[in-house]
């Protein structure tokens, strides 16, 4: 899988004003403070594509960037990736963080170019009670929910794997490491994207 192309297309705080869907979404959804820019930064193998801030939650929409790719010798497909805003961040307004569950969830519901959500979370605090409801609610939507634990480089290379492992149980699901600053899981994550739309081979 080779990114060719990734570009900003559209952004939105109501998942009814985005344009309709074009290809195949993936949607990215963590807390605010687990790296979900960066991420999809290193993801597309593009630096400033997706905004980054030292501070938590400065995603406030519903954002889609489109992505070309080559997914054989000479075949090139198209995939969207949804930057939904982050959660769990208290300095926004009460009445802002009351807006972004319906906004976020009617995505989820009725985004009929949705094959997948890639779920976040920091390798080294593990899932929080946000991370846990937002998998029951994909599970009980049947959205298919792709774990990925970030910020692996953190942790010392003997302590990666035991890490990984011990959030199994509770994710209920095996994570992918991840690292936007050694590019570990890019490829593993990129697999799973590629099953999930069905845009080329596992």
């Amino acid at each position: 899988m080779q990114v060719l192309d990734a570009s900003f297309v559209a952004t939105a705080t109501n998942h009814a004003s985005l344009p309709a869907p074009a290809f195949a979404e993936v949607a990215f959804a963590g807390r605010s403070n687990v790296g979900k820019s960066s991420l999809i930064n290193r993801l597309v193998g593009r630096k400033r594509l997706v905004r980054t801030s030292s501070t938590p939650g400065c995603t406030r929409g519903l954002s889609i960037f489109r992505v070309r790719l080559r997914v054989g010798e000479e075949q090139e497909g198209f995939l969207d990736l949804v930057d939904l805003p982050g959660f769990g961040y208290a300095k926004r307004s009460k009445a802002e963080r009351r807006a972004w569950g319906p906004m976020v969830e009617g995505f989820l519901t009725g985004r009929p170019g949705l094959r997948a959500v890639v779920t976040i979370v920091d390798v080294r605090r593990g899932p929080e009670p946000d991370d846990l409801e937002l998998l029951e609610f994909l599970d009980l939507h049947g959205v298919e929910a792709i774990a990925v634990a970030t910020k692996l480089d953190k942790l010392p290379p003997n302590q990666q794997k035991p890490a990984l492992e011990r959030l199994v149980a509770p994710l209920g699901r095996r994570p992918i490491g991840f690292s936007a600053t050694t590019g570990a899981g890019v490829d593993a994550l990129w697999r799973r994207i590629a099953r999930a739309a069905a845009i080329g081979p596992a």
